[in-house]
């Protein structure tokens, strides 16, 4: 199928009106919807994720899918979002980072299935699509939208159009490296933004204070069930939100880091915008003030450009489904 993906109405717009059904492929679950032409959802199905199960996954994606079907025959297309490297066909799992797939031809493997077209993205990708298309970046052409939970993931805009690169790779901002020889990357290179700007990391830093700075740490450990060794990120924002000083030390190691990968991937891009998603943004302004210090500082000719906002997604849980839903309709 061509990509015609835009930010704006354009050449399918006949195709606009359509409902469209997202399916939003994570470790732990399968969240189905479909969704209008405005994002709106009409309906959702949530599944228990047979992760470590090929075919099992795949029949899980078909019963969600014929299930929705079946109350919305009107549906047209199916958008899957899936972690991985979705190769440039938009089919294909070039490389599955956390689920058993490298290699399957994911669309066409529903497709046949269903008797609908398909289209696989990437979830970081799907994700950002709905914020530029109904959230926080809605009518901005330029935008970074950045999703940090356990790991970081990414999406660009980059006038209206969705960038893939050339082998659909583009947009792998967590492994954009901050460190050089720094902490090692599950990716199999060290120094990584992930590794020092996700949730995980957030629980590292607090790690590193309980295990040199215990006293110091102490209400990150009492918050971690009293075991130094089982500090979370969930654990550091807990204290921070009380205005516990090491865990707010934790957050400005963090946000030192995330400002600066920031900064870097503006100077290529020189978004409108950048929105920040996933899980750790539910820590706000505690999040949110200091990377936005951070980044200015380091953002090249920054006194010279017009500012560069940076703002909270707006979607919620279900954006990973409704932008893989749109993507589907405008393919």
């Amino acid at each position: 199928m061509a990509d015609q993906t835009e930010a704006t109405t354009g050449t399918a717009q006949d195709l606009h009106g359509a409902l469209s059904i997202g399916v939003d492929v994570g470790g732990t679950k399968i969240a189905g919807g479909v969704v209008a032409v405005d994002g709106e959802v009409l309906a959702t199905i949530r599944r228990d994720s047979p992760a470590q199960e090929r075919q099992a996954i795949i029949d899980t994606i078909v019963e969600v899918v014929r299930e929705l079907k079946n109350d919305f025959p009107s549906c047209t297309t199916v958008g899957i979002g899936a972690a991985g490297f979705i190769a440039e066909d938009r089919n294909t799992i070039a490389h599955g980072t956390n689920l058993d797939w490298t290699g399957l031809r994911l669309a066409d493997a529903i497709s046949e299935r269903v008797g609908m077209p398909v289209v696989v993205e990437n979830d970081a990708n799907a994700f950002g699509w709905a914020e530029v298309r109904f959230g926080a970046a809605r009518g901005k052409r330029n935008a970074l939208v950045v999703a940090i939970g356990t790991g970081v993931g990414g999406a660009v805009v980059v006038d209206g159009r969705l960038l893939r690169g050339a082998r659909g790779f583009a947009a792998e901002i967590g492994h954009i490296n901050v460190v050089p020889d720094g902490r090692p990357c599950g990716c199999g290179l060290n120094g990584c933004l992930e590794r020092y700007a996700a949730g995980t990391a957030l629980g590292v830093n607090g790690w590193e204070q309980a295990r040199f700075r215990p006293a110091y740490a102490a209400r990150i450990i009492e918050l971690s069930g009293g075991d130094a060794n089982n500090i979370s990120g969930k654990a550091v924002t807990a204290a921070a939100r009380e205005g516990d000083p090491c865990a707010l030390e934790c957050y400005a190691q963090l946000t030192h880091w995330l400002g600066r990968g920031l900064a870097d991937l503006c100077a290529v891009l020189d978004p409108e915008v950048i929105v920040i998603a996933g899980g750790l943004a539910e820590a706000g302004d505690i999040l949110l003030e200091p990377t936005r210090k951070a980044f200015e500082a380091a953002l090249t000719a920054g006194t010279h450009r017009p500012p560069i906002p940076l703002v909270l997604a707006a979607g919620g849980q279900e954006a990973g489904l409704v932008g893989a839903a749109d993507l589907a309709r405008q393919s």
